[in-house]
């Protein structure tokens, strides 16, 4: 007999969910760790303010739970999360020693992807390590401690391949990948720019190279501060001409600001903004883009009970998806009943959405779409 999905019935397996923020000293990455998880932790105007990195869970901002949690008339909403963890301030030579060097390396490789944080507003009573504010330059040093440290895994790798093949152990395909990562660190690009076949790719996943992870760029402002973008200075126009030709992506935030915001009810924080002329939440920006860039989406589940988001790899199909509320779901999976969250709103009910032939049934080949509102029915 099956049985539908149950919120007394649920456990959620590890995924790809930890951002790690990186960083040169004093360009804000504890005010925005502060501001993103209301977790204290000690700031401070110094290199090396934080040495054992914070880690914090934040919710994925998402409008369409309350929508539902009102339709549902629902008791609890639970959001999705996302941990981030704020490594300590890196230094040029980080990958040979300098600063906290391969403290702060491995802090990065247990994470799942990059938060890179620069400055790019001038203050004088803010020193910078490197006495001037430059995004561009920053980036370019601490994407090269990420490359030096890969080179250095990628080389004994190399060597050992080389080795087995000289025995006649066949591996060919991952000595192929191995060259191309290789040569594409050595011209000063990372890791994930290098063009690989799917093939290619699994053998490079497991090396866990700091610089094949995805990598986003916090451009962290202030406000009544000298801010390049405002300016449209040059040194962030050339910023944008980098991370364009990159095809990478950049939020930009006034971690200060939503420091000081981080405890105000949602209203009140929507008047401060205006005062401070920040009408839209960088914070909310930048976990959405964290999200999207570890390639996670959401679909929903609503009844009375709860309305929750569950994440889930895009691409997965129904049975991998109903693994999020538990592990048994995907090999007892039957079959999904499934409607699109605007064609729920649009009908204002579950039963209209049927009623409306809105909600239809799926088997195992489904993809599961973000937002979808979906109830599993499993076997026993």
């Amino acid at each position: 007999m099956p049985f539908a999905y149950s919120s007394h019935f649920w456990y959620t397996p590890r995924m790809s969910l930890s951002v790690g923020i990186v960083g040169l000293p004093n360009v804000g990455k504890s005010t925005l760790f502060n501001a993103l998880t209301n977790k204290g932790v000690l700031i401070a105007n110094y290199p090396f303010a934080t040495i054992d990195p914070s880690v914090g869970i934040v919710e994925v901002p998402d409008p369409r739970l309350k929508v539902l949690a009102e339709i549902s008339q629902t008791q609890k909403i639970i959001p999705a999360i996302i941990e981030f963890v704020d490594i300590a301030g890196l230094v040029r030579g980080a990958s040979s020693g300098e600063g906290l060097g391969n403290a702060f390396l491995a802090n990065i490789r247990e994470t799942d992807m990059i938060a890179e944080i620069v400055r790019i507003f001038d203050d004088e009573d803010i020193h910078h390590v490197h006495g001037r504010i430059d995004p561009l330059d920053d980036i370019e040093v601490i994407n090269l401690e990420l490359i030096l440290a890969d080179q250095e895994v990628i080389g004994k790798r190399l060597a050992n391949v080389e080795r087995d093949m000289k025995r006649g152990i066949k591996s060919e395909t991952e000595y192929a990948a191995l060259r191309k990562v290789a040569e594409a660190l050595q011209t000063g690009k990372l890791a994930n720019t290098a063009e690989l076949t799917e093939e290619e790719k699994l053998f490079i996943r497991q090396l866990n190279l700091l610089s094949w992870k995805p990598i986003l760029y916090v451009c962290n402002k202030r406000a009544g501060a000298f801010n390049l973008d405002e300016q449209n200075d040059e040194r962030w126009q050339a910023f944008t001409a980098f991370v364009e030709a990159q095809g990478a992506q950049y939020v930009v935030i006034d971690a200060g600001v939503e420091h000081d915001l981080k405890d105000l009810h949602e209203d009140d924080k929507l008047e401060f903004r205006r005062e401070y002329g920040a009408q839209d939440s960088g914070i909310d920006s930048m976990i959405r883009a964290c999200y999207n860039l570890l390639g996670l989406e959401s679909y929903l589940t609503t009844g009375e009970k709860e309305t929750r988001a569950w994440t889930f790899k895009r691409g997965s199909t129904a049975p991998v998806a109903a693994a999020a509320i538990h592990s048994d779901f995907e090999k007892k999976f039957i079959r999904a009943q499934v409607v699109s969250y605007p064609d729920l709103v649009q009908a204002g009910s579950l039963t209209a959405a049927k009623e409306n032939g809105k909600l239809r049934t799926e088997g195992k080949d489904y993809i599961v779409k973000d937002g979808d509102v979906i109830e599993f029915l499993i076997g026993q």
